[in-house]
């Protein structure tokens, strides 16, 4: 991450509640009509309402260069709803985009007009705009993105550089999943050269080949999702799903051998992808032998989140996407005025040696120290596991999903208990660490029964073989039972002896 743990402003996490800001997207696409509301930090909003059309309005362009009458009729009714449906759910910012069918159609700007009916004002993008908000995209989600963000969509595929948090050269190829038939007819070879002569004449820089792939869109996702099928997956989670090179042979036979219907019956496989997945294939394995690929991630944020990312100011944008969210879930859930900072200060010396990378998913873990309260009581772990291992996180990769999840799920009495077996995702090592954080916030917890003074009259301790816990005068009363129970198990996990100090 490019965020760092040791310049995280815990101070403005312990102030007044982060502001909710509702904003939303119509994205007007060559595939389909789309809205998307999004409620809570700036920095890392969640989505509360996701909805399209497949309007199709790229269809017809290879027939005449006019996006076809029932098409544009489609898409201004998609339209009409979602302009009102966005005035009566309050949304403060609106932004309208229209893509490459729009753009490239004959009778685009009627569309633009015709939906200025609805009182909506669209902004046409143009190719290289388009790749810039995709690349912006990558990088709100994966902060530390070093490579190229590829967007696929209907009509067009757009590439930018990512690297340092910026979005450096950029272009847009007519290879949208709508064009490639055409281009395939030949053959993979004639494809693969007409891919390469695209990118060459467009003055594409060879210097960024050898570089990792960040893959944007529907079809993408969904060419990630097979893979999933096909590996089986313990954790089918698509962001940050990372496929190697090697990875695209299978898919590539896959999608040749698999029929529609096979395809279609993946679990979270929509219909209108199905029939895209050869042709996102071929397009795949071609820019990874041109651009000499070693890897792709998927990023599931892309060009609506780019979009309202660049509206961010400086100081925002450099916001751990991650942190921000987990705060803000954790006030949202918690019982009292949320201390999750106070926890993570608390427990921070039992583990002063790990890695960065690490501390950042602990902060995140004691900011959600009081989410699953509410569960059922035997279920509370595993309502831990479940947030950590399927929370709409930002700025964390699968082995960071599920240290989370490890943590939490100690945290709320799993330690002894069942935790889903992940393979070879993660490290038993750092697997074991989690649940020593895990089993941390558990005894913090216990100790101040959800408030946070407790925790400034007291402290923990690893000292010369020992788990010490301190409590200042006044305060000795908070000793018990439960508490004493904890320390041991903590301690226990920490290779310590327990012990308790009354000062």
């Amino acid at each position: 991450m490019c965020a760092k743990i040791e310049t995280i402003d815990l101070g403005l996490l312990r102030s007044s509640k982060l502001a909710v800001h509702r904003s939303a997207v119509i994205d007007i696409g060559s595939n389909s009509v789309r809205l998307v509301v999004y409620e809570g930090p700036r920095r890392a909003p969640a989505v509360i309402f996701n909805e399209k059309v497949a309007a199709g309005l790229g269809r017809g362009l290879s027939i005449d260069g006019r996006i076809a009458d029932e098409d544009a009729a489609r898409g201004l009714t998609a339209l009409h709803r979602y302009a009102l449906l966005a005035r009566h759910m309050e949304v403060k910012d609106l932004q309208c985009v229209a893509t490459a069918a729009v753009r490239d159609a004959a009778n685009g700007p009627d569309f633009i007009a015709r939906a200025a009916e609805a009182g909506l004002k669209i902004r046409l993008l143009s190719g290289e705009e388009e790749a810039e908000a995709a690349g912006h995209g990558v990088i709100a989600a994966i902060p530390d993105a070093h490579g190229i963000a590829v967007d696929l969509g209907g009509g067009s595929l757009e590439l930018a550089e990512v690297a340092g948090g910026e979005v450096g050269r950029r272009a847009s190829f007519p290879l949208g999943v709508l064009r490639l038939p055409a281009l395939r007819k030949d053959g993979e070879q004639a494809f693969e050269r007409a891919v390469r002569k695209m990118l060459k004449s467009a003055g594409w820089p060879a210097l960024l080949t050898g570089l990792p792939l960040y893959l944007v869109g529907g079809s993408w996702r969904a060419l990630a999702r097979l893979d999933l099928e096909l590996t089986h997956d313990p954790l089918a989670v698509l962001d940050q799903h990372t496929l190697p090179r090697a990875a695209l042979r299978r898919l590539v036979r896959a999608t040749r051998r698999l029929s529609f219907e096979e395809i279609r019956a993946i679990p979270g496989m929509a219909s209108t992808r199905a029939s895209t997945l050869p042709d996102a294939a071929a397009l795949l394995a071609a820019l990874a032998n041109i651009i000499d690929v070693p890897e792709m991630t998927v990023s599931s944020s892309g060009l609506r989140e780019g979009l309202l990312y660049q509206t961010l100011d400086a100081a925002t944008q450099a916001q751990d996407p991650l942190i921000v969210a987990a705060e803000f879930e954790g006030r949202r859930l918690a019982r009292f005025a949320p201390h999750g900072p106070a926890i993570a200060d608390w427990i921070a010396p039992l583990f002063a040696s790990e890695a960065v990378a690490d501390s950042r998913i602990r902060l995140a873990a004691s900011l959600l120290s009081d989410v699953a309260w509410s569960a059922n009581p035997d279920f509370r772990a595993e309502r831990g596991t479940e947030i950590g291992l399927h929370g709409n996180w930002r700025g964390i990769d699968i082995p960071g999903r599920i240290l989370l999840a490890r943590a939490l799920h100690a945290g709320f009495g799993g330690a002894d208990g069942d935790f889903p077996a992940m393979g070879a995702l993660v490290e038993a090592e750092r697997l074991a660490r989690a649940r020593q954080w895990g089993l941390a916030i558990r005894l913090a917890q216990r100790l101040t029964g959800g408030v946070e003074a407790p925790l400034k009259a007291s402290a923990i301790a690893h000292i010369d073989g020992k788990l010490r816990l301190s409590l200042d005068p006044g305060w000795h009363h908070l000793a018990g039972e439960s508490v004493e129970r904890r320390l041991r198990s903590l301690a226990q996990a920490l290779d310590a002896k327990p012990e308790l100090v009354l000062r």
